[in-house]
C-alpha cells in the first residue's frame, strides 16, 4: 500500500529550491576510520539505524504550492552507501586525494528520483577508511543531522518513539515554533510592527498564529523596538567589505581542513581573557584569513568581512529531529586587526553586540517566507544576502569522546557547510574527543587553496595561546 505524502515545512522548502548552478545545498562530511570495515557492514548498519527515520526513505517531490515527503517506492540502499576509490596522481598524498574526491562530490548533485542522501566509503585510506557523507540541506540542519547520523555509531540511539499524528496536525513546525517564535513575538507585538509595512514580521505573522496571552505591555513594548531594530539592522547592513574571497564563483569546489586543537587550550584562552571558546575560534579564523589576504599581497588594515552564523531554535533535547531549526546572525570578523589580544576583545564585543537580537527569528521568517515564493523570487532575495556576506560559518558540538563504527575507532570526524547564493567561502568547526576542528571550502576561483587558510589555523591559535599566557591578567581588558 502507498504511504501518503507529507507535506514539507516552508523553510526546508526553501533549502531544496536553493540549489543553483554554483552552490549545492549539501552538507558534506568525513569520517576516518581505523581500523577499515566493508562495505556490507556499512549497508548493515545505515540499513539498521539510519532507516528507522522516515525522512530517509523518502524523497522530495515539488510541486505548484511547494514540496512534500513522498517515499520512494524503489528505495535501494546499493544506491545510497556506495564504495568510491581514490584516484592519486603521481606524488598526491592521500590526504590530497580525498580532498580532491571530496570537491568533486561537492559539486555533484544528488539524485532527486530518490532520498537525497548517499555515504561513499574509501576502503583503503591511511591504514584505515574513510567515509564520505552527503546530505541536502533539506533534510535537516548541522544540529540534528549530527545528533541523527552519530546513531549509526556503536551504541547509538534510536529516534524515540513519537505518538501518532492527526492528519490535520502540523507535523514539522508547530511545537518548536510556539516556543521559539510565538513567545518573544506575541501576537499584539507582531501586529504593531506589521503596520510599519515589515514583510518580514508579516511573514512570521502568517506561520504562527499565536494563541497564548499577551505579555505585560512594558516587555512588549521592549520586544517591538528591540525587532523594528533588528529588522532595520538586517535590511540596512552594508555591503560587505570587498576582498579576493568575495566575488563570482565558477562552482567548482576545493576543500581543507586541519588536525584538530586540542580544545583544553581553547578553553584556557578563554578563561585567561575572559572570553567565551567561540569567541577564541572566531578570532583565530579571523587572524588566519586576515594573514591569508596579507600573504597574497592584499592589505586587510580596517577591513572586515561578514560571515553568515547558523543560530539554532530547537531546544537540546530535540536535537534528535530532522528539518531546518536554525535562524541566522550576521557575525563580522575582524580579519584587518593583527594584534591577536585585540582581535579577540574585538570578536568578542561583537557577539555581545548580537545576544538578544531577534535577527536569527527574522532571518528564519525570511527563509520561510522564500519558501512560498516561486524560485526567481527566492533566488532575488537570498542574492541579496549574498551581496552582504562573505563566508558561512558554522560552529557545532560533537561528542567529547571518540565513538566506533562497526568496531572501528572513528579518530576524526570533518564537515563542510553548503554556502548559498553566490557565497564562495564554508567554514565549519566542530569539537570532538578533546580536539576541535576546522573545515574549510571554497570556490576555486575566489580562493584555489583553502589549505593555505586552514595552514594558519594553528599558528594563530598558538600565538593567542603564548600572549594570553604571558599576560599579567586582572581581569580587565587590555
Amino acid at each position: 500500500m502507498t504511504q501518503a505524502a507529507e507535506r514539507m515545512s516552508r523553510v526546508d522548502t526553501a533549502w531544496l529550491r536553493m540549489d543553483n548552478d554554483v552552490n549545492l545545498m549539501m552538507i558534506i562530511g568525513i569520517w576516518l576510520l581505523t581500523p577499515a570495515i566493508t562495505l556490507e557492514a556499512l549497508r548493515e548498519r545505515i540499513a539498521d539505524k539510519l532507516l528507522k527515520y522516515d525522512r530517509f526513505r523518502q524523497k522530495a517531490v515539488q510541486d505548484a504550492m511547494g514540496a512534500s515527503w513522498v517515499f520512494d517506492e524503489a528505495f535501494d540502499i546499493d544506491r545510497h552507501v556506495v564504495r568510491s576509490a581514490l584516484e592519486r596522481r603521481r606524488g598526491q598524498s592521500e590526504r590530497a586525494a580525498l580532498q580532491a574526491l571530496c570537491g568533486t562530490l561537492a559539486t555533484t548533485a544528488l539524485d532527486h528520483n530518490h532520498p537525497l542522501w548517499q555515504f561513499h566509503l574509501v576502503e583503503n585510506y591511511e591504514g584505515g577508511a574513510a567515509v564520505i557523507v552527503r546530505i541536502h540541506h533539506c533534510i535537516g540542519d548541522g544540529i540534528a543531522l549530527t545528533s541523527v547520523v552519530m546513531s549509526i555509531t556503536d551504541g547509538g540511539a534510536d529516534p524515540p518513539r513519537r505518538r501518532k499524528r492527526a492528519p490535520e496536525e502540523d507535523t514539522h513546525e508547530g511545537d518548536w515554533l510556539a516556543d521559539a517564535v510565538l513567545k518573544p513575538l506575541t501576537e499584539l507585538t507582531v501586529k504593531a510592527i506589521g503596520m510599519y509595512g515589515s514583510g518580514v514580521v508579516k511573514s512570521m505573522d502568517m506561520l504562527a498564529h499565536p494563541q497564548q496571552p499577551l505579555l505585560g505591555s512594558l516587555d512588549m513594548a521592549r520586544t517591538g523596538v528591540q525587532v523594528l531594530s533588528d529588522a532595520a539592522a538586517l535590511a540596512l547592513m552594508a555591503d560587505d567589505s570587498p576582498t579576493q574571497l568575495k566575488g563570482r564563483p565558477q562552482g567548482v569546489k576545493v576543500v581543507a581542513w586541519n588536525e584538530p586543537l586540542p580544545l583544553d587550550g581553547v578553553k584556557a584562552i578563554g578563561k585567561a581573557l575572559g572570553c567565551s571558546i567561540n569567541d577564541v575560534l572566531l578570532a583565530c579564523a579571523a587572524g588566519a584569513i586576515g594573514q591569508y589576504l596579507r600573504d597574497r599581497g592584499e592589505d586587510p588594515s580596517g577591513k572586515e568581512i561578514r560571515a553568515m552564523v547558523p543560530v539554532n531554535l530547537r531546544p537540546q533535547e530535540k536535537a534528535w529531529q530532522l528539518g531546518n531549526q536554525f535562524g541566522l546572525a550576521p557575525v563580522v570578523l575582524p580579519v584587518g586587526v593583527d594584534n591577536p589580544i585585540e582581535r579577540v576583545y574585538a570578536v568578542r564585543r561583537r557577539m555581545s553586540e548580537m545576544k538578544g537580537s531577534y535577527q536569527p527569528l527574522l532571518a528564519f521568517g525570511i527563509l520561510a517566507l522564500t519558501g512560498m515564493f516561486i524560485k526567481p523570487v527566492q533566488d532575488l532575495v537570498l542574492g541579496l544576502f549574498a551581496k552582504k556576506t562573505t563566508a558561512v560559518m558554522t560552529n557545532v558540538p560533537g561528542p567529547a569522546v571518540a565513538l566506533k563504527l562497526c568496531g572501528s575507532i572513528l579518530r576524526q570526524t570533518i564537515f563542510w557547510v553548503p554556502a548559498s547564493g553566490h557565497v564562495g567561502v564554508g567554514i565549519s568547526i566542530l569539537s570532538y574527543a578533546g580536539g576541535v576542528q576546522f573545515g574549510l571550502i571554497t570556490d576555486r576561483k575566489l580562493c584555489p587553496r583553502p589549505q593555505d587558510i586552514i595552514d594558519r589555523f594553528e599558528p594563530e591559535f598558538e600565538k593567542l595561546l603564548l600572549v594570553s599566557m604571558m599576560l599579567p591578567w586582572t581581569g580587565e581588558e587590555v
